[in-house]
């Protein structure tokens, strides 16, 4: 696994937690959190993540963040 996608699992981790602490109160930010996982787990962790995947993740942390 590279150093991009070790970065990139961190930051789910702790969208994770986020999502954890809130419950499904908020389905979108639950949703974004699932798309971005999903992408992941079908990436290629030998390259860089792809756009798509990288896209997804900044979505779910900009729901998180204009939820808090």
């Amino acid at each position: 696994m590279n150093d991009a996608y070790r970065d990139l699992k961190l930051r789910l981790r702790r969208l994770d937690a986020i999502l954890d602490g809130r419950g499904l109160a908020n389905v979108e930010f639950a949703q974004a959190v699932s798309r971005a996982r999903r992408a992941e787990r079908r990436g290629d962790r030998s390259r860089e993540p792809s756009a798509e995947l990288l896209l997804l993740l900044e979505r779910a942390e900009a729901i998180a963040l204009s939820s808090s």
